[in-house]
This record gives C-alpha cells, sequence and structure tokens, in this order.
C-alpha cells in the first residue's frame, strides 16, 4: 500500500495527515504556533514556529500511522498563501519575521500606488486589486525597513516565498526554491495570462527579480526531501497548492460554476471558472486554480472575507465567552435569532467585493436585553451574512447561478452556521466527509504527480458528502436580515 503525506500550513496551526491509496487517514497531527502583534493592524510569525509546527505535526501523525516509512509515495503541500517570508539564501536563516496574510502595514502603500493610477493595469495583468492581503507589497516594506536588505536582494542574496515555498526549502535541505502557480498568482507579480513573473508588475511594486522563486505546476515533480526529521531523505514532493485552490481541487470542484467555501480564520470562496480567466466587474480576484502536470489549466474568481473563524476566537479569547470555540453553537441556539444584533467581522478591513482595508469590526442593534447569546448568534451570522455579498458578485461576473455551495473548514462543522447560511444564500450546503479538504486537496495532488491516483475521475468518485442543508426560512424574513446588514455595513 502506498501512502501520501499532505502538509496543510494555517494562520494559527499545521495539520499534517497522512492517507493511503483508499483515501483513508491513517495519521493526522495538529500543531498551533503562537501569533505575534507587534501594533494594531501588524500581524506577524516567527517562521522557525512555522517550521517547528510541521516537524511536529508531521512527528505526530507518522507515530499514529505507524507505517514503514518506505510506503511514503509522495508529499503535497498546502499554505495561508499572501504570507511573505524572506530569508538568507546561504543560511537559510530568515532576515525578519514572516509578514501574515491578515496585516494592514502596507495600507498607505497600497493607497499611493492606486493614486499613481496603477491598480486597473496591476488588475488587468494580476487579476488582483491592489490591497495589503496581497505579499508584494509586504516584500517592499521589507526590502525598505530591514536594515541593508534591499542591496542583500538585488545581489541575489536573499530569498524570497510564500509559506510554501519556505517549506519546500527546508523539507528539500535548501535545495529547491519553487512555488507553483496558484501561489504565484496571490504575489501581486505574477503575469495570469502569461503565467510568468511580470517585470512590469516587479517595477510597480519595487520587487528585485533576484529574489523570486521558480514557478512549477501544482501537481508533478518539485524536489525531494533531504535532512527533514522523522522522514528518510528522497521522498518526493509532487503537489503544491495555495490552500483556498487546494480546497477546490480536494472537494472535487472539477466543473465549470462548482463551488467551495472554506471556513477558517477567514472564509474563502472560489468558482472553477474554467479554461480562461473571467475578469472580475463587481470586486472578486481572478485566479490561478490549479495546473496538472498534463497541462490542464483552470482558473477561478475568488472572494475573500479576512475573518470567519477568527470572530468565534476573539468571542473566546477577546471577551471570555465560552472556553472552547465548539461552545459556540450551543450558546448561539440558546436564543431563537441574534434579537436585531448585526455583527460585521471587520476585525482586519473588508475584503471582497468591498476593499476597504480601513473598515473596523462593528456591532450594532443591542439593546438592554442583549446577551451574550445574542452577540454570539450575531457573529456566526456576520459570518455567514459576508458570504452573501461574494456569492451574488461571483454569479454576476461567471454568469452562472449557483445551486450548490461545497462547505469545508472547521466552522463548516456547525450545524447552525451551514443552516443560517443555505437561508440566506438561498442554495443548498453540501458538507463532505471529511473537511479538510484543504489537506485534501494537496494530497490528490501529490498523489496524481506520482500516479497514486490515477485520474480526476477517482478523485470525484471518492468526494462523499456527510450532511446536506437546504434553506427553510420565508425570503421575507432573508431580505430584512440583509437590508440591515447592508446598513451596517456602509457604517463599518
Amino acid at each position: 500500500m502506498r501512502h501520501v503525506i499532505a502538509i496543510d500550513q494555517g494562520t494559527t496551526g499545521t495539520t499534517v495527515l497522512v492517507l493511503d491509496d483508499k483515501l483513508a487517514v491513517r495519521g493526522r497531527g495538529y500543531q498551533e504556533f503562537p501569533q505575534i502583534y507587534p501594533r494594531p493592524g501588524w500581524v506577524e510569525h516567527d517562521p522557525e514556529a512555522i517550521w517547528s509546527s510541521v516537524t511536529s505535526a508531521l512527528g505526530k501523525a507518522l507515530a499514529e500511522a505507524k507505517l514503514d516509512p518506505g510506503s511514503i509515495a509522495a508529499i503535497g503541500i498546502t499554505n495561508q498563501r499572501e504570507t511573505a517570508i524572506l530569508w538568507e539564501r546561504a543560511t537559510g536563516t530568515a532576515v525578519h519575521n514572516a509578514i501574515v496574510w491578515q496585516d494592514r502595514r502596507t495600507a498607505d502603500r497600497c493607497a499611493e500606488l492606486k493614486a499613481a493610477g496603477k491598480e486597473a493595469r496591476v488588475r488587468e495583468l494580476s487579476g488582483l486589486t491592489i490591497d495589503p492581503y496581497f505579499s508584494g507589497t509586504k516584500v517592499h516594506w521589507l526590502l525598505g525597513n530591514v536594515p541593508g536588505l534591499a542591496a542583500k536582494a538585488k545581489a541575489g542574496d536573499i530569498a524570497f516565498g510564500t509559506v510554501d515555498s519556505y517549506l519546500v526549502w527546508r523539507l528539500t535541505g535548501g535545495q529547491v526554491h519553487a512555488t507553483d502557480v496558484t501561489n504565484a498568482s496571490r504575489t501581486l507579480l505574477f503575469d495570469l495570462h502569461a503565467l510568468a513573473w511580470s517585470d512590469e508588475l516587479l517595477e510597480v511594486i519595487g520587487v528585485p527579480r533576484q529574489m523570486l522563486p521558480n514557478v512549477v505546476a501544482s501537481s508533478g515533480p518539485i524536489g525531494t526531501t533531504k535532512g527533514v526529521p522523522g522522514l528518510p531523505d528522497g521522498i518526493p514532493i509532487t503537489g503544491i497548492a495555495g490552500d483556498q485552490q487546494a480546497a477546490l481541487f480536494g472537494q472535487a470542484c472539477f466543473s465549470v460554476g462548482d463551488a467551495k467555501c472554506t471556513y477558517g480564520t477567514g472564509a474563502f470562496i472560489l468558482m472553477n471558472t474554467g479554461e480562461a480567466p473571467v475578469a472580475s466587474k463587481s470586486g472578486l480576484l481572478t485566479t490561478v486554480a490549479w495546473k496538472l502536470g498534463d497541462g490542464e489549466l483552470r482558473y477561478a474568481l475568488e472572494g475573500s472575507a479576512f475573518i470567519a473563524g477568527a470572530a468565534v476566537q476573539w468571542l473566546r479569547d477577546g471577551l471570555g465567552f465560552f472556553s472552547s470555540a465548539a461552545e459556540v453553537e450551543a450558546l448561539a441556539a440558546s436564543v431563537p435569532d441574534s434579537g436585531g444584533v448585526i455583527l460585521v467581522p471587520a476585525f482586519a478591513g473588508l475584503g471582497a467585493p468591498h476593499w476597504r482595508p480601513g473598515a473596523r469590526a462593528s456591532l450594532t442593534g443591542m439593546t438592554r436585553g442583549t446577551t451574550r447569546a445574542h452577540i454570539a448568534r450575531a457573529t456566526l451570522e456576520g459570518i455567514a451574512l459576508q458570504n452573501v455579498d461574494i456569492l451574488r458578485a461571483m454569479e454576476r461576473d461567471s454568469g452562472t447561478k449557483l445551486r450548490t455551495l461545497k462547505v469545508d473548514g472547521g466552522a463548516a462543522a456547525n450545524d447552525l452556521l451551514m443552516q443560517f447560511q443555505s437561508d440566506v444564500l438561498g442554495v443548498d450546503i453540501a458538507r463532505p466527509d471529511l473537511v479538510e479538504s484543504t489537506a485534501l486537496g494537496a494530497a490528490f495532488l501529490a498523489g496524481l504527480g506520482t500516479g497514486v491516483w490515477k485520474n480526476q475521475d477517482a478523485i470525484r468518485a471518492a468526494w462523499r458528502e456527510a450532511k446536506h442543508f437546504t434553506p427553510s426560512t420565508d425570503r421575507g424574513w432573508v431580505a430584512d436580515h440583509l437590508t440591515r446588514w447592508d446598513a451596517a455595513v456602509a457604517k463599518a
């Protein structure tokens, strides 16, 4: 029996799955790591803490799996996409903490680029809007704020990578500096049509080409392990995709119009748009969905809400409403509705389709009768209502009416949230048997790259639905909810 290791490096922790060729999870490991908040709106990670979380989770998964290391056919990587890491090529030492995708420190720089009239051309080439979310302006900030770094970067001594690149570098003992097309397409530096780094975008954003990784397909040979604790040398790394593209693949969204939403730290919706990129007129992003080793190329429309599960963490850690995030469902279900309370979870600004980095979270509609339960319910509803804005924009841009939304991620296990999401969207929600679709997508891409799974039909056949939600609420009630939501967003 052959096994595939999937490394899912997320914003707050790393999950590692060991799957056999029948798609049974043989081992699972998870390791959290600290979040660093140097200033309001700034979010950082220690790259060494990221790597330590990977090796720790890997060790736990392998210990549970109890398998012969010789049966490991491939490794797949999926990752938080826009987080930027710079390190010295000679030593592998990071020159600064990683700047996380949630970080807003480059808001002023983005405003300058927009004021200079750069946004239309950047969107035309990259499919992205100019926003602090993406890694390009983070790299520019590091070059301007770490003494001596810009000169070293121009000399070719500094490597830039999103988290996948950093992990490939570490997994291969510093032998390979690469990223895949999905992660490259999230940097503001990549030409979406040529599928190559763009000299024009590099000049606009201010990043030297010498820093950049090689761009490879999402599935196929990338490198082999060297010096990784618990693993023999020589295991092929054959799959990479940014976390949301990996989830789209793991959810078997192979047909045009198929869509999924991952409820993690944020909420991320992708819709498969086929072989050609669809330019958005509604504030969405155009991105690469995947490129396979056989040359198959797919694009997607994407809308991202920066805060989803993180809002529940705020209730837990910031307000002390409960000790475990899983308790939010029971607390929210203890009241029949939110009592008119609306939470706009813009703790890190508003993403698609609004793109207002200066927006901040708001809690409105409270009365003397408002309780913790009403706020908990309003928090879940706010997560779902953000997605209505995104999906309606997606339908307009694609010309495709959504029929079913596949869901995954930690918060997708919350039945109350999923039912409310179905109600306010007016579409069916399908939750799979294995909600860790991100890791599953990485495993599928790696397995396809080594022949563990022969084709997409095998993956489609393996996808199993665990629970289905259908709209069950009066549309007048939904319309009233959406009106109050729109008013609250306008004030955020």
